[in-house]
């Protein structure tokens, strides 16, 4: 791809470029590893005209999500919290009916939509991967297993309308960005409402968060770019709130364009201000990431390789895409980091994407009694460090790499 997803502008613009990796949840069976793996260009554009930060594409997004995608929201205790909190606020400001019909795409395990079950509304889930669909239904809970685009909107969502829908993680994950929020359009109630969460751009660039690049996510967003796109298909976000979670993330409130019963909040102005007071829209603004990436993976790995000159172990903890690509970026191997620990059984037994690092259980953990843990999803960090407290026993640490090496 050489233009804009979103404006057709064409991509002279290279933001970072993380050389060639493997699809960062492209977990290995060890019975494959003797097979060839593939591996992609990781590289980030910026448009110079709408300024929309994206990769250039290799794989569809039916490449990227398939039927046994190993990412289950449920596994996240904080996540779920999380979420209930999001309904709660949401039945409390917007006082949805029970005839009301909310509808979330990328509902993956049923991890949100559960919580509005028990409001006895009616829900409907969209989820392309089929593994963790499964999972939803079993919880009772419609779930629609298929890609969401203006096409399933015009099928599915022709006589009723959803009065809210929810799109948690997703808008960064759609090649066609607006064949999806057409669909957005398509399928919302006139005075119904939508809230969009994502990773903000600015964090990312504020904290050296190059370790979110991964082909999965197709765009990297800020409320300078997300706005231009609503507007385009005549949605408009009348309210915005920073969020502490996956290092710094946006939740948007969309609604119709000039619908009158949700007055546009002071707060998106303010937001719009302070973003564009950093550069947002100006081409400057995107230097030096790469320079800091680089600063961080030597940094990193004369950590690996002073640790191992010790008679060290390390490991890490949570098999995250985020890690994978980090990891290959750095170059590390399983000689360098023995295995890592999730709590997700899906994962457990594969082997890492590019690092072939085994994937084993937490239990694994009290066996070996590593000197240090790596943290690699860092966003739960205060949730994992509460979790294997119990590794002070025998003087283990635990290992941050980003923003910068840090060790707990």
């Amino acid at each position: 791809m050489n233009e804009c997803r979103f404006c057709d502008h064409p991509l002279n613009y290279t933001f970072i470029d993380l050389q060639h990796s493997p699809v960062s949840n492209a977990f290995l069976a060890k019975e494959k590893l003797s097979l060839p793996e593939t591996t992609f260009p990781l590289i980030v554009k910026v448009c110079e005209n709408c300024f929309l930060v994206q990769t250039q594409d290799y794989q569809s997004s039916s490449d990227l999500f398939t039927n046994d995608y190993p990412y289950f929201s449920s596994f996240s205790k904080s996540w779920l919290t999380h979420s209930k909190e999001y309904v709660e606020m949401m039945m409390k400001r917007f006082k949805f009916r029970s005839d009301a019909l909310i509808v979330e795409i990328a509902s993956n395990d049923g991890y949100l939509l559960q919580y509005f079950k028990d409001y006895d509304v009616n829900v409907c889930g969209i989820e392309p991967a089929r593994s963790t669909a499964e999972v939803a239904v079993a919880k009772g809970i419609d779930t629609i297993i298929d890609f969401f685009g203006i096409e399933l909107a015009k099928e599915k969502f022709n006589e009723k309308k959803a009065d809210l829908i929810i799109g948690n993680n997703v808008l960064a994950h759609v090649p066609n960005i607006n064949d999806f929020v057409s669909g957005v359009k398509e399928s919302l109630s006139d005075n119904g409402i939508c809230t969009f969460e994502f990773p903000h751009l600015v964090e990312l660039v504020a904290n050296n968060q190059f370790d979110t690049i991964y082909h999965e996510h197709f765009s990297y967003l800020s409320l300078y770019s997300v706005s231009k796109i609503f507007e385009k298909h005549g949605l408009e976000i009348f309210d915005v709130e920073k969020l502490k979670t996956h290092g710094g993330s946006l939740r948007v409130f969309v609604r119709n364009y000039k619908d009158g019963s949700h007055p546009v909040t002071s707060d998106v102005k303010s937001l719009l201000n302070e973003e564009i007071g950093l550069g947002i829209n100006k081409l400057d603004y995107y230097h030096g990431l790469e320079k800091k990436a680089m600063a961080i993976k030597l940094q990193f790995l004369q950590f690996l390789i002073n640790a191992k000159s010790e008679g060290k172990e390390v490991i890490a903890y949570g098999a995250a895409a985020k890690g994978n690509t980090f990891l290959n970026y750095c170059g590390i191997k399983n000689d360098l980091i023995d295995f890592c620990c999730d709590a997700n059984v899906h994962k457990q037994g594969m082997l890492m994407p590019g690092s072939h690092i085994p994937i084993e259980s937490l239990e694994k953990i009290k066996s070996k009694k590593p000197d240090y843990i790596v943290i690699l999803p860092w966003n739960l960090k205060h949730e994992i460090v509460k979790d294997l407290s119990y590794i002070k026993d025998w003087g283990g640490h635990f290992v941050m790499a980003i923003p910068e090496l840090t060790i707990i």
